[in-house]
């Protein structure tokens, strides 16, 4: 029992320099008095990363770091700086996601600290995404990405996709930080995006939209401004939730109208929750 006092001491000290902390009682406790090593020392202890869950649904995984390295921090382009991270990463969807993660952290004790949306080529027309919330507990963000996980069905409902492009509508009546993170949204307001590959119908769709009904224009991406050159054209919107909403099935009856101009009959793989 004495070596493995001297293992664990000597564990905590590395990792207390490293800004990692820990309880040696919590770490003599998970040994169960066996003799083991620094490195399983190590793997027995919650700084070990662990992966949360995945969906078949835009190839996504989520992930939870409940200690980061600083050294890796430091470099990581996050907003703040946070020793547990949650991860939310994906082939294709970003809307979807950014959305799911909009209602996870409503729920939980976590921040929103870096999006990115990567042009993918799996997406067809538009991205991947890479999504980073932060937090003090790893069962916080541990729930945060369980949650995310869990409304990729829901968030998913809107997203239409034929062999030319796809169109994809979200609408939430109380944006969180998720939503002004990655589109400025106003947290606890209204916010609606619209968006059409190829990205013409996206334009045609944003000028529907807020000629329907009287909203907020936060801003318009398209291939050259806003997105990862992806060919897409999306539209940001915000106000009143009853106008929002009006607006964006506005953009959504013209978009199906104008994809299924190309060919197929744009279809969806869950219901849609926009009604």
């Amino acid at each position: 029992m004495a070596e493995n006092n001297e293992v664990i001491q000597k564990v905590v000290q590395e990792l207390l320099k490293r800004g990692i902390n820990i309880d040696p009682k919590e770490a003599m406790s998970s040994l169960g008095g066996k003799k083991m090593e620094t490195k399983d020392l190590l793997n027995s202890t919650s700084v070990v990363p662990e992966f949360v869950g995945t969906r078949e649904i835009g190839d996504t995984i989520g992930m939870v770091i409940p200690s980061v390295d600083p050294l890796l921090l430091d470099q990581l382009h996050v907003s703040k700086k946070y020793p547990v991270l949650g991860i939310l990463s994906a082939r294709s969807g970003a809307g979807p996601h950014i959305m799911a993660i909009d209602e996870a952290v409503k729920q939980t004790n976590t921040e929103v600290i870096d999006v990115e949306l990567p042009r993918d080529t799996k997406g067809g027309a538009g991205h991947g995404s890479l999504i980073i919330v932060g937090g003090n507990d790893p069962s916080d963000a541990r729930q945060a990405i369980n949650v995310a996980l869990d409304n990729l069905s829901r968030t998913f409902g809107d997203v239409y996709n034929s062999a030319a492009g796809h169109l994809e509508f979200q609408f939430t009546a109380r944006a969180s930080g998720a939503c002004n993170f990655a589109f400025g949204a106003p947290e606890g307001k209204a916010y609606g995006l619209i968006c059409g590959a190829p990205a013409g119908i996206g334009v045609v769709m944003a000028d529907t939209a807020v000629k329907t009904a009287s909203v907020n224009v936060l801003s318009f991406a398209s291939p050259g401004h806003g997105t990862s050159f992806s060919n897409e054209g999306m539209v940001h919107i915000s106000g009143e939730s009853g106008a929002v909403r009006q607006a964006v099935m506005a953009g959504r009856e013209v978009g199906l109208k104008l994809l299924a101009e190309l060919g197929d009959k744009p279809v969806n793989d869950f219901p849609s929750y926009i009604k």
